[in-house]
């Protein structure tokens, strides 16, 4: 049965560029608001398979200042103050650290779990209970942990975490935990072959769980540029408009470094939490594609489409407009609102590179 003690608070990380599904996603409906998948979106799945284990009121949305409205209409369940917006991107460590400010603004013996708002996840009793499983660890150790991913395939998509020892005397419920020994890159195929072959190696999820004494004491010894984040909640105090008003002041003096770079990498006590649950973080077409409807011939597909002698294609079209193939194989085809794309399924994940160009053109 999964429990949460009364300490635990979400954070659920929602910023993102729009560029890995583009143009269903955009840079003003990123990834998170894409409703493909389950006809709901992204982030509001991220908030209902927290239901049970951490109430509304103790749930954060870290998202981008111009998205805060949509974020708002995603999850209307939530509080309003429980939405914040950054003023401009800092990656991951500036969301973290923020994070660990608004709960410990709140509870200072929370726990904080951090979590995407973009992935498609599978098994969520099993999620559910390795996400009680780590907080509950984090609670009564000095560590962080980080929740590693089973592989399933050799993927080059993906950062890698290197188990060390195992610690059977912190496991906790059914889920095991090692010493996490390094991050690892993503890889190319060969690598991510004997990563695969070793089983000493887990996908890096981007999901971890830390107090926020624990996760202030990390800021503090290794991101010391990101320390005003850690009071900006608790200064602000409960006057609305006050704590945008001081992240409008500190971010842009802030560094901009991902998580794993700032404070993963260099904290002596990382603890990996192995998780069990299917995992994607949907990172191109041709990772969608496995969620989509098949037609027979081996087309993925989404709305209205008609194919011809096509095969191997991915066609995802909205608004009720018909895409019809003729004769071709292994593209990807995408229409949404004013924009459409075409490319062959093998440069898919090139296409932030091409989202660029766009947004360059305008």
């Amino acid at each position: 049965m999964v429990g949460m003690n009364s300490h635990a608070y979400a954070v659920i990380m929602a910023g993102g560029g729009g560029e890995r599904l583009w143009p269903m996603s955009t840079p003003e409906r990123p990834k998170q608001f894409v409703t493909l998948f389950g006809g709901k979106a992204l982030l509001r799945h991220a908030v209902d398979r927290l239901e049970g284990i951490v109430p509304p009121e103790r749930i954060f949305i870290v998202t981008s200042r111009a998205l805060e409205i949509a974020t708002e209409e995603a999850c209307p369940m939530l509080p309003r103050a429980n939405i914040v917006g950054e003023p401009c991107r800092r990656d991951t460590a500036a969301a973290a650290a923020l994070a660990c400010g608004l709960v410990a603004a709140r509870d200072p013996d929370g726990v904080a779990l951090l979590l995407t708002a973009d992935h498609i996840i599978g098994k969520e009793d099993i999620f559910r209970q390795t996400l009680a499983d780590a907080a509950a660890v984090a609670a009564r150790e000095d560590c962080i942990v980080t929740i590693g991913i089973e592989p399933t395939y050799p993927a080059t998509g993906y950062g890698y975490i290197e188990a060390g020892d195992a610690m059977a005397d912190v496991n906790e419920g059914d889920t095991m935990f090692w010493r996490a020994r390094r991050f690892v890159e993503k890889p190319d195929l060969e690598r991510a072959k004997e990563y695969l072959k070793s089983g000493g190696f887990f996908w890096n999820s981007g999901m971890f769980a830390w107090s926020a004494k624990t996760m202030a004491a990390a800021v503090r010894e290794f991101a010391p540029g990101l320390e005003p984040l850690l009071s900006a909640s608790a200064e602000a105090g409960a006057t609305p408009g006050a704590l945008a008003e001081r992240l409008d002041a500190l971010y842009p003096n802030l560094p901009k470094i991902s998580v794993d770079y700032a404070i993963m990498e260099r904290h002596r006590n990382v603890v990996m939490a192995r998780g069990t649950f299917d995992w994607d973080d949907v990172g191109s077409w041709t990772a969608a594609a496995k969620y989509l409807a098949s037609d027979g011939d081996g087309n993925s597909v989404s709305g209205r489409v008609k194919a011809m002698d096509s095969g191997g294609n991915i066609v995802v079209t909205d608004e009720g407009k018909l895409v019809a193939l003729l004769g071709v194989e292994d593209l990807v085809v995408v229409q949404h609102g004013n924009a459409t794309l075409v490319c062959k399924r093998e440069r898919a994940q090139d296409l932030k590179a091409l989202v660029k160009e766009v947004a360059a053109a305008k």
